[in-house]
């Protein structure tokens, strides 16, 4: 199936209420206008450098989400253009995204990333701690970034009981933090291997990269 076929079957099978992120990582600019093409205005990135080379090509009412791990250092380089960023998982990068906001007049949205995985390799900050987060004076007096939800990356496993229990874990929390934080819209889980599972359990936000575009070109 081609890019634009890719993009229709995922527009007719989810849900009105979830949104699709395209993962554009390592393609090239006609393949992410092939799917621009097909309706698709949302584009996540997972390096800054890479997603700013592109911003700057592509059309401008293309929404960029940076999925990956940020770095600190790099946030000036998106601050003038990216929507949302997915995972924030500390209070210093925080700061930083609501400083670079703050100089391009802008405010930039941000998802919590909670760890639920097992594997150590991926990022994320506990329940806990996402919620000293939320309630923190120093988080209520910026005004350049603004936290619309949670996300959390599953275990890659075959094991889709873990993976649904880890899921439900995400949504249990993210519906008690609703309870405190009614401004908590999105719930960002769910990639191509497991997003079925992640919208069963209330997701509203999939990232979706190779059963798009096909499999990602590293060389």
């Amino acid at each position: 199936m081609s890019i634009s076929e890719n993009i229709e079957k995922y527009k007719e099978e989810l849900p009105e209420n979830v949104k699709l992120v395209a993962i554009s990582k390592t393609k090239p600019n006609e393949d992410l206008m092939e799917a621009y093409e097909a309706g698709q205005r949302i584009f996540g990135e997972n390096k800054i450098q890479e997603m700013t080379d592109k911003w700057e090509e592509l059309p401008k009412d293309i929404e960029w989400h940076m999925v990956g791990h940020v770095q600190s250092n790099k946030v000036k380089y998106m601050a003038p253009y990216v929507s949302l960023i997915h995972a924030v998982h500390k209070m210093k990068l925080l700061k930083e995204i609501n400083k670079r906001a703050e100089e391009n007049e802008r405010t930039i949205d941000c998802l919590l990333q909670i760890k639920i995985a097992e594997e150590d390799s991926k990022y994320g900050t506990t329940a806990k701690n996402a919620r000293m987060i939320l309630e923190s004076e120093e988080y209520q007096k910026m005004e350049n970034v603004r936290i619309i939800g949670l996300m959390g990356m599953a275990t890659f496993t075959d094991d889709e009981a873990q993976v649904k229990s880890e899921f439900q874990f995400l949504q249990k929390t993210f519906k008690d933090f609703q309870k405190d934080f009614p401004e908590l819209k999105e719930l960002s889980m769910g990639m191509s291997g497991d997003y079925q599972i992640a919208v069963e359990c209330g997701s509203t936000m999939v990232r979706i990269g190779s059963s798009i575009f096909g499999a990602r070109n590293y060389n």
